[in-house]
């Protein structure tokens, strides 16, 4: 009887893929620093790619910097010059899009994190426009760099490297990753983490907070709640190897 092989990324690859961030630069800053000291360990594997996973904004208090640290790519010169860097779309970057025209999203999106992503934006919001939809979705219209809006309104939704698959909050058991509706990509979360199925890749993801990394067959999940836990986690993929870094 043949074991099935474990699942690889490509020969002379390394990924380093990122649990969400929500606001925390500081957090990031910090498990940037320790991937470029694993990354400049020997033998430095000719490719390094760096995946995050979305839902950089919100609940934490640097939503913008945590942006524009991730518009700014990888490092010019150093052990990760030159990786490719793959920034994917999470739902809270897909609410903060939607809400600067459209009402409806406003409310959920304020009371679940959206809030502090005005005030690293805008500064202090006066009591008086607390509630007020309409001057707030002014106040961030006008604040939010048109780079930034385009960057967070462009972010694709999936990635695959060898054996695995990378989206923010998993896939849709069943369906084929190429046939993967988007408020899936961002959104789902029950149907996909209890469904112990194989798939046609293993998924790599954030979105449902857990403790630790959740390692499963089908699935690993790196959403450590980094905004209120100071656990920011990443998983590093090489061959067959799986480890982890953290804040």
């Amino acid at each position: 009887m043949h074991t099935a092989p474990s699942p690889a990324v490509a020969d002379g690859t390394r990924v380093y893929a990122v649990g969400d961030i929500h606001g925390r630069r500081d957090l990031l800053d910090r498990l940037l620093a320790q991937v470029e000291e694993d990354a400049a360990r020997p033998p430095r594997p000719p490719r390094l790619v760096m995946v995050f996973l979305g839902d950089y904004v919100d609940r934490g208090p640097d939503s913008r910097a945590v942006v524009e640290r991730l518009m700014a790519g990888p490092p010019s010169s150093g052990p990760l010059a030159g990786a490719e860097w793959i920034c994917l779309k999470g739902n809270h970057e897909e609410c903060m899009v939607r809400f600067l025209d459209d009402a409806g999203v406003a409310r959920g999106w304020l009371w679940n994190g959206g809030r502090a992503t005005v005030t690293s934006y805008v500064g202090t919001v006066p009591d008086d426009l607390e509630w007020d939809i309409p001057a707030l979705q002014m106040l961030l219209g006008r604040a939010l760099p048109p780079a930034q809006l385009r960057f967070l309104a462009r972010l694709p939704l999936l990635h695959v490297e060898g054996d695995y698959a990378f989206a923010h909050a998993g896939i849709r058991p069943g369906v084929a990753l190429a046939d993967q509706n988007p408020d899936d990509l961002m959104w789902i979360r029950d149907s996909f983490l209890f469904d112990p199925s194989p798939l046609e890749k293993v998924v790599v993801h954030g979105h449902t907070i857990a403790p630790l990394p959740e390692l499963r067959p089908n699935r690993i999940g790196i959403d450590t709640g980094a905004y209120a836990s100071g656990v920011l986690t990443a998983v590093v993929l090489e061959g067959s190897e799986r480890r982890f870094l953290s804040t």
